[in-house]
């Protein structure tokens, strides 16, 4: 079985080791890549394996949202910013109870948090939260690697078995395409939320009408800063599972329905489609859906997604179009074709400018649109928030 170890920049990472040992207690970890490919470093948070899909995030910030973001379900994520945790962890900051993400892939963890807000070290909060990790890792060369080759499964351990050992059981592995993860992470059993909005510092709007709309929010890995933007332009939500059917949600008698984020394969989420689908062919209800709601939405109208080359994560994406250009903050590895996208039903009103991707689509008749990248900013720039005033206006248009 063929495999090779990488060996690009070997001093400089000997290097990284010497100055980790102490925090680290010199126990050496392993990310085996499915292609044979095999990095060393040193672990970090708690120690064992896991396999995930093995992406990588470009934005210099905003750890702890990615982290406990639903939508990183399955994998194992490289930060490109070469020291995480300077600014520690603190309870404001998560986007779920609990991590998402199987696994985190960084040059350097910073074991020593500097920041008025933080409330605990990056190290130990993966411990606590049992989050795999390994540092001391080339990261470029493995962005590279990724930027050539494509996602792919890998495994981070820190248990002693060898590298042979380790791709034996990579190979058993599924890949993402096909895997419906929404049911996952999905909430159980339905909840509301109206709870005020972001932390006391958040300057951004905050608009509440005196009889708030009442707005249904599908939850396929909904994030807690969607949640928070909605309640700040006016949403009182009732948040229901993944696998919610029609007459559930319109007994709810909702003003709007939103289609949130959320991890895996769309083309899977097959319950989610049937859903979109039967709200727009039976009613004429608002609706906003958001990276994954947006795919979904978009396979209900008749288009098709595929996987990207190497996803879109980052927080400085521009998109747009006409001359208008956003800075978004993006998660996603697949999404819609716009050769299938149909022409009489859909208008596409932003594209990424990076690769003329999908960005967004508006219903040419319906009061429906899906944006494919996170106008809640959480983290990234807060060009994006018209949309939820957006979903709020067209929701007063029918009182």
């Amino acid at each position: 079985m063929p495999w090779k170890v990488a060996r690009k920049n070997e001093e400089a990472i000997a290097a990284s080791c010497l100055l980790l040992m102490t925090a680290t207690n010199e126990l050496t970890a392993r990310l085996v890549l499915q292609d044979g490919t095999v990095l060393e470093g040193f672990a970090c948070g708690q120690h064992g394996s896991v396999i995930g899909e093995v992406v990588f995030n470009t934005g210099m910030t905003g750890y702890q949202e990615v982290l406990t973001d639903p939508s990183y379900a399955g994998q194992l994520i490289t930060f490109t910013y070469p020291e995480i945790g300077n600014t520690g962890v603190n309870s404001d900051d998560q986007e779920a109870d609990e991590p998402h993400a199987r696994g985190l892939i960084v040059r350097q963890l910073s074991p020593q948090p500097s920041n008025w807000r933080s409330q605990q070290s990056l190290p130990e909060w993966m411990e606590q939260h049992g989050v795999i990790g390994i540092q001391g890792v080339d990261t470029r060369a493995l962005v590279r690697h990724l930027r050539e080759l494509g996602p792919m499964n890998g495994v981070i351990s820190s248990d002693g078995r060898s590298a042979v050992e380790l791709l034996e059981e990579l190979n058993q592995a599924p890949s993402m395409e096909g895997l419906n993860l929404a049911d996952q992470v999905s909430t159980p059993a339905p909840y509301t939320w109206n709870k005020p909005c972001g932390v006391k510092f958040d300057q951004r709007l905050q608009s509440r009408p005196e009889l708030p709309y009442r707005v249904v929010a599908i939850d396929f890995g909904i994030k807690r800063a969607i949640l928070n933007r909605l309640v700040g332009h006016g949403c009182d939500l009732t948040i229901l599972p993944a696998n919610t059917d029609l007459n559930t949600v319109l007994s709810r008698e909702p003003e709007g329905v939103f289609l949130s984020n959320g991890p895996g394969d769309p083309a899977a989420v097959t319950s989610g489609i049937k859903l979109a689908r039967g709200l727009l062919e039976q009613s004429c209800l608002p609706m906003f859906g958001i990276c994954l709601g947006h795919q979904i939405l978009g396979l209900a109208l008749g288009g098709k997604t595929f996987k990207l080359a190497y996803g879109h994560r980052g927080l400085n994406h521009p998109c747009g179009t006409n001359g208008q250009v956003e800075i978004t903050s993006q998660n996603h590895g697949f999404a819609l074709d716009a050769a299938s996208l149909p022409t009489d039903k859909i208008e596409v009103t932003h594209f990424n400018l990076n690769d003329r991707t999908v960005a967004a689509f508006a219903h040419r008749e319906q009061p429906v649109f899906g944006v494919q990248y996170h106008p809640e900013a959480s983290p990234g720039p807060h060009d994006a928030d018209h949309h939820f005033a957006r979903f709020a206006a067209l929701m007063a248009a029918r009182r």
